[in-house]
């Protein structure tokens, strides 16, 4: 059953991807390719979330996986690796916490300084912070390969003339 689970969230979060992707109107191939990764970050985060991780530290690893495998497509596909990045992440936005912190702050304004009022604030805490991190962790675990890995950056330029078979400057 778990298995059905996750095929079944890596197919919704790909459809989302590839309508995410359909704005700035990409080739057949990006969004195919979007919608590919989206699945497998959205698959790896869901079952990182069933072995009982954070939902913050399994979205930073689902990032990262969809950032480490969108490179070498990027680069065969001969297309930033940014466009498939960011549609591929846009199905893991914590939505629904950053709702919750909204709903809760409008309660609280409304029950402010009763004792209602505080079990309210734990709540926009809580739900706010949960959507402040996984954002960061998305973001951090998208952006650090790209700017670790990339051909362009100081140490995908070492990496690469090592793998051609020259020294580091």
């Amino acid at each position: 059953m778990m298995l059905v689970d996750c095929l079944v969230d890596g197919v919704l979060a790909s459809v989302a991807a590839v309508g995410f992707a359909a704005i700035s109107r990409p080739t057949k191939r990006i969004a195919v390719m979007a919608g590919l990764l989206a699945a497998t970050g959205h698959m790896s985060r869901f079952l990182l979330l069933q072995a009982n991780m954070g939902i913050a530290s399994a979205s930073l690893c689902a990032g990262l996986i969809i950032s480490f495998c969108s490179m070498p497509i990027a680069r065969r596909c001969h297309t930033p690796a940014e466009m498939f990045v960011f549609p591929a992440l846009l199905p893991m936005i914590p939505g629904m916490f950053a709702y919750k912190a909204i709903l809760a702050t409008l309660q609280f304004l409304n029950t402010a300084g009763t004792p209602q009022g505080q079990a309210v604030l734990v709540s926009v805490v809580y739900n706010g912070l949960t959507a402040f991190f996984i954002m960061c962790a998305l973001a951090i675990g998208a952006i650090l390969p790209l700017l670790l890995f990339h051909r362009e950056a100081p140490l995908g330029r070492t990496l690469h003339k090592l793998s051609q078979g020259g020294g580091a400057d």
